[in-house]
């Protein structure tokens, strides 16, 4: 997430410590008490509460608190103690949210005229900052968009405004002391700047005294530069909005969040609800949502959360123990459900977070029984076979109503059986095995329902005019003629970071295309100690690929390669994509890191631009174009991308804004019309380096894209750029769109989604009013997710029948052989081991003694004569025992050269062995 409401205190804090003397702004002294707190305590450390008069109000982050009746002013210290008491006892309602007030800022009472109160709001946007001045104040402002000054700051390296220009700009109407305030707004924004806000509004802003105060405060910060501003914010409470209390869980898992390369995120919305949801991913964790509350479930959702990014067994048991923990702590009427949902994965094994949330099942097992919760799992990617097995298995031995599914089951299809609103299967659609992808003819399985392609009856013919296609795709990259396009089946790239999974699953989808040549020429990683080569398959046979220290040798010895794969971390993305754009030969970037700071961001969105280089990401898995390139894990393993036909083209093309939708996206295509022919996630920033309206235009100029799909979502406007688009003509083939989130309308209070982005800030930016847009311009809307497919399928049909679209033959792609390593986790083969050893088990998450999980060892203290017992005698030996060996060890532990003779003296003597042999 990256804009995050932060209380008045906190904002009023930073000030204090960052604008200076020279700002001209006073020093803004304030009081917090939070429910619960003594009185007494924060009267001995603010001595002034009792000497002046006050104001008293709730920081909670509630708008238009005066005009809610919410704050006291001119009144003393003992009126505001009974006032928060009698504020306290109360629920209040606020918009559609009803809560308690439980945390309150006091400050001094400012006496002030109304013509020494102003207004100044900062906010960002995409490409500058604005600067909203108005020389009136209070709670009667009204539309200040409409009446203020503004100030527009383009983004740039360094981001300060002048007091000149604030005078000219903003201060025309100002009647006051222009020289104060100019200096004020001036230093205001360079903290605005240098702290990573996102928003900051003072409201009123009185000017008295030859001095500024700031009276009301609201501001966001951009919680993603944590790791570049905690020295400067200190410790930073992000509260949750009014109406839903801030619970201990989502501490821990946040907490968790913050220590993983994974994504974990739990927000409590109803915790008597009796619908809860463990969904692997920020993209389908919203669809599940929104389905729930399209069948009826707003008033029972009871959380919403997203795992993703490929967590441990640890971290998945360790989230799903704090759903169960929250969910069994009282029972429901009508029994609960649990909703373990996800898409197509990338990359995430799916078996082995499986793993994590059966061994939190295992422990609540009587409680799921005793409570009568169902659960529903629906989850596909790399191993899920295994993962679903695995399920299943559970379910029949803990004697618990636990319904599995794979990708044959539509992803929201077990909302529906969970609310009684469709059946459920009483046998569950047989999975095809991961292991076919291994045969010749698996991929060629018959037409689908949507699929036009015939089977092949010339596969010389076939080999042929993909020859052909090849060399005229490598001759359109030299001479730069092939319009519109990022890739073709000559592109290659430089891979940054020793990512070798996903340098594999290139190299594989490569083959599986009929590439002549793999599409990853280097990797680069500076922390390596020096240039080498690493080994890869391509197909069969092995392959070297070089390593470099240094970029520029990277760019010097491959100058045919223009596409950068960027896996660098958040922290170094945003430099390393800098130095990349120094090259002129790169076109084209992806930064798979999520959490880069949205000020890095924007500067990177310029510099592209200037450059003419196409950035897809921040926050993303990249992009496919099928039968000539992927980005790094799209697409996930090599069974999906022969299931989804990714080997080779069709004519739809789509463009999302999350990266894991992007696989299902890939799987209701293929099922619904003849393919991909492209598929760009541009990520889930509130700032995606590319937007829709630029790949939906390449699309358009493609002619053998025939149709497009957008999947748009909650949060900004970019989808209104796509109706105009359609509007006046600029995109004039057939769009079937849909924006997730539609949830968020029927929640009372606010929701940050799984994607930075995903945040209705304004009406407009609501999920349900960009599709009522989208459909308005003549884009094609289903009424909900679980029918885009067949939105899709109708228009690909009208295209058929057309001659729009003329069926091709099917051309089954090669057989790609499977690692050893995979196979191996897979269960397909087996191979005697190289030794073995019964002293410890290294296999799977947590190291094993004698059958016991260290952090059990850990939790009983058994020390290391405990430890030793159960490595070396394979059970817990009595105390004593153990206590024995803990003897021999202290007397061995000194090494001394008296006192290991003498201890191998001793050994020897009880061994029966002479003196000469203890010293042999």
């Amino acid at each position: 997430m990256s804009a995050r409401a932060i209380s008045e205190a906190s904002g009023k804090r930073l000030l204090n410590q960052h604008l200076g003397a020279t700002s001209g702004a006073a020093q803004c002294r304030y009081a917090s008490f939070h429910e619960g707190e003594d009185w007494n305590k924060i009267e001995a450390d603010n001595p002034w509460l009792k000497s002046e008069k006050l104001v008293v109000k709730p920081d909670q982050l509630i708008k238009r608190r005066g005009k809610l009746g919410l704050i006291k002013v001119n009144t003393d210290f003992d009126t505001v103690k009974s006032w928060t008491a009698d504020k306290m006892a109360a629920d209040q309602k606020i918009g559609k949210a009803t809560g308690k007030l439980r945390k309150f800022i006091v400050e001094p009472f400012l006496a002030h005229t109304q013509d020494e109160e102003a207004y100044v709001c900062i906010y960002s946007q995409r490409d500058k900052d604005v600067i909203l001045f108005h020389h009136e104040g209070g709670v009667d402002i009204g539309d200040v968009d409409s009446k203020a000054s503004k100030l527009e700051v383009n983004v740039q390296d360094e981001m300060v405004v002048g007091v000149e220009d604030i005078k000219s700009k903003l201060l025309t109407q100002f009647k006051g002391d222009k020289d104060l305030v100019a200096r004020f707004i001036e230093c205001l924004y360079k903290q605005y700047v240098d702290l990573y806000f996102t928003y900051l509004e003072i409201n009123p802003l009185v000017i008295t005294n030859g001095k500024v105060y700031v009276l009301d405060l609201a501001a966001k910060l951009d919680a993603t530069a944590d790791f570049a501003c905690r020295a400067k914010w200190g410790d930073i409470e992000y509260p949750p909005p009014f109406g839903r209390d801030a619970y201990p869980e989502e501490a821990y898992i946040a907490d968790i969040d913050a220590k993983t390369g994974a994504s974990l995120k739990l927000t409590i919305l109803n915790a008597k609800g009796r619908i809860w949801t463990m969904v692997a991913g920020g993209g389908a964790s919203v669809i599940y949502s929104d389905t729930i509350c399209a069948l009826g479930g707003a008033d029972e959702l009871a959380n919403y959360g997203e795992y993703s990014g490929a967590p441990s067994e640890q971290q998945t048991y360790d989230y799903a123990k704090t759903i169960l923990s929250l969910m069994t702590r009282e029972a429901h009427a009508q029994g609960k459900i649990l909703i373990i949902g996800g898409g197509i994965a990338n990359f995430t094994n799916v078996a082995a977070t499986f793993k994590g949330i059966v061994r939190a099942l295992e422990e609540y097992q009587t409680l799921i029984r005793n409570q009568n919760i169902k659960i529903f799992v629906r989850r596909a990617g790399p191993n899920y076979q295994e993962g679903l097995r695995i399920m299943r298995d559970v379910g029949k031995n803990l004697e618990i109503p636990l319904f599995v599914f794979g990708p044959e089951t539509h992803m929201t299809a077990i909302v529906g059986m969970a609310l009684e609103k469709r059946e459920v299967p009483v046998t569950a659609p047989a999975a095809s095995s991961t292991a076919n992808f291994l045969l010749p003819g698996s991929a060629n399985d018959g037409n689908k329902a949507g699929s036009s392609r015939k089977p092949s009856q010339d596969l010389s013919k076939a080999s042929a005019d993909e020859s052909a296609a090849r060399s005229a795709a490598l001759a359109a990259a030299k001479s730069g003629s092939s319009a519109g396009a990022l890739f073709n089946k000559g592109t290659k790239a430089i891979i940054w970071g020793l990512q070798t999974r996903a340098v594999q699953g290139m190299l594989d989808f490569d083959y599986v295309c009929r590439r002549s040549e793999p599409s990853v020429a280097a990797m680069v990683y500076p922390m390596v100690g020096g240039d080498s080569k690493q080994n890869f398959y391509w197909g069969h046979k092995e392959i070297l690929i070089p390593v470099y220290k240094s970029m520029g040798d990277a760019m010097k010895n491959h100058p045919d390669v223009d596409v950068l794969v960027n896996f660098a971390s958040l922290r170094s993305a945003y430099d390393s994509s800098i130095e990349c754009m120094g090259y002129p030969q790169i076109k084209t970037i992806a930064i798979i890191a999520e959490g880069i700071p949205e000020n890095f961001t924007r500067k990177l969105i310029k510099l592209a631009a200037a450059k003419n280089v196409t950035i897809i990401g921040p926050a993303t898995v990249g992009g496919v174009k099928p039968g000539c390139f992927k980005i790094g894990n799209t697409g996930g393993m090599m069974d999906n991308i022969l299931h989804s036909k990714l080997y080779r083209p069709g004519s739809v093309a789509y463009v999302s804004r999350s990266g894991g939708m992007s696989n299902e996206l890939n799987n209701i295509i293929s099922h619904q019309t003849n393919g991909v022919y492209e598929g760009v996630a541009i990520g889930g920033d509130r700032y995606p380096c590319s937007t829709f309206m630029d790949h939906l235009l390449r699309y358009e100029a493609q002619p053998d894209v025939k149709m497009l799909v957008l999947l748009g979502e909650v949060g900004g406007t970019e989808e209104y750029k796509v109706c105009e688009a359609i509007k006046s003509g600029a995109i004039k083939k057939p769009i079937v769109s849909w924006c997730i989130g539609t949830c968020a309308d029927m929640f009372s209070t606010d929701v940050q989604f799984g994607h930075a982005g995903a945040s209705a800030g304004a009406a407009e930016e609501t999920a349900t009013a960009k599709n009522a847009a989208l459909k308005a311009a003549g884009a094609h809307v289903p009424s909900s997710f679980d029918e885009l497919g067949e939105e899709i399928n109708k228009v690909y049909r009208h295209l058929v029948d057309t001659g729009v679209v003329v069926p091709q033959d099917e051309v089954p792609p090669p057989p790609v052989p499977m690692d050893y390593n995979w196979a191996r986790e897979l269960g397909l083969i087996r191979k005697p081991a190289s030794f073995m050893t019964s002293i410890c088990d290294e296999r799977g998450q947590e190291l094993l003694y004698a059958g016991i999980p260290i952090t059990e060892v850990f939790r009983q203290d058994m020390g290391i004569g405990g430890v030793l017992s159960l490595l070396w005698f394979q059970r817990r030996l009595p105390p004593y025992a153990c206590k024995f060996l803990e003897m021999c060890l202290m007397i061995t532990a000194d090494h001394g050269p008296a006192v290991s003779g003498a201890h191998n003296t001793i050994v020897c003597a009880r061994a029966g062995k002479d003196l000469v042999s203890s010293l042999v």
